[in-house]
């Protein structure tokens, strides 16, 4: 068995008048793949990546939101969507990474939208693994709405209990998570931004507008998504990943890899 690849650093940034301290794991290379997790998740899914046949070697960058998994902000209410785009392009100019492939997965894969709309000759390829693109996506963050709570941990633990009793393939997995990968503190502005986001963001046009690579990655649970037809007649990649939901990471990281594997090559 073979040493890890990466080394696990901290950043310090100053965004938008917050102090954000953030853990990262990182394997430095040229055009690196970033990697943006999704909410309840953290950067050590995405670990396998410097290891997985085909991958390892490429440069390689994760990093817990802030409010999530070993990172940290001064200003929890500010972490919203927006505000974890200027997180991601600190980082990008922390590192000196001037242009780099990027990965997100749901509340991650629709920062990543904002973050290559906004530097669209910076990224090279954008893989979108269940991120938001419609008002049908907010399954999860929708729930910010439709059963409120003024006590964010109160809502936390109900939204766990809620989310664990789904029919999601590894919603249980990820039920169990989300409480010590969460501070609740960030759920609210999170939420709430994803879903206004959703509704009047117009998301799926700058999906379909963004000029690099896209590929667009589902579980076959969520074969069912309108937009899929759509991107497909617009020349995005769409894969499936097999015995998987909204999860690949947990339901099937090997079949997430090697379609992630066929894109970047």
């Amino acid at each position: 068995m073979t040493a890890t690849s990466w080394s696990e650093q901290n950043l310090n940034l100053h965004v938008d008048g917050a102090q954000v301290r953030l853990s990262a794991l990182r394997s430095p290379g040229p055009e690196p793949v970033l990697f943006l997790h999704g909410f309840g998740s953290t950067k050590e899914e995405y670990a396998d990546f410097t290891t997985f046949p085909g991958l390892a070697g490429r440069g390689f960058l994760a990093y817990d939101a802030p409010g999530f998994g070993a990172s940290t902000s001064s200003r929890l209410a500010l972490v919203s969507i927006p505000f974890l785009v200027d997180v991601a392009a600190a980082v990008l100019e922390q590192f000196a990474i001037d242009r780099c492939h990027v990965v997100g997965h749901s509340m991650g894969g629709l920062t990543a939208l904002l973050l290559a709309d906004r530097l669209p000759d910076r990224v090279l390829s954008f893989t979108d693994i269940e991120g938001n693109l419609a008002p049908e996506d907010c399954f999860l963050s929708r729930q910010i709405l439709t059963d409120p709570c003024d006590d964010p941990t109160t809502f936390l633990t109900d939204f766990a209990t809620r989310t664990r009793q789904s029919a999601e393939f590894s919603s249980t997995l990820f039920s169990s998570r989300v409480l010590t990968t969460v501070d609740p503190h960030v759920v609210r502005p999170v939420f709430e931004s994803m879903v206004d986001l959703s509704d009047n963001g117009d998301l799926l046009a700058r999906f379909l507008g963004l000029p690099m690579p896209r590929m667009f990655m589902h579980g076959e649970q969520n074969a069912h998504l309108s937009y899929l037809p759509e991107l497909r007649q617009r020349s995005v990649t769409v894969a499936e990943v097999v015995h998987s939901g909204h999860w690949p990471m947990y339901s099937n990281p090997p079949a997430m890899w090697t379609e992630l594997r066929k894109f970047l090559a």
